[in-house]
């Protein structure tokens, strides 16, 4: 994996499960982006940045499918 996206819906959310399923996908820590907002909207500004950083052959992936392995 190349690049990762977390989410959680509020701030009292912790992340930390998601980003060590990161960790174990091998994204590197600069290559993952994090949102801490609701999911009812699609207007989240990490995801925007990771998806214009995005080239042809990047591997893109979600903490919630790792974290489910």
């Amino acid at each position: 994996m190349d690049y990762g996206y977390i989410r959680v819906s509020t701030m009292g959310q912790n992340e930390e499960r998601q980003r060590l399923a990161m960790e174990r996908a091998a994204a590197p820590k600069r290559n993952i982006y994090m949102d801490k907002q609701s999911g009812k909207d699609f207007d989240r500004p990490q995801y925007k940045r990771l998806v214009h950083r995005l080239k042809s052959g990047d591997r893109p992936g979600s903490a919630a499918e790792k974290a489910q392995d």
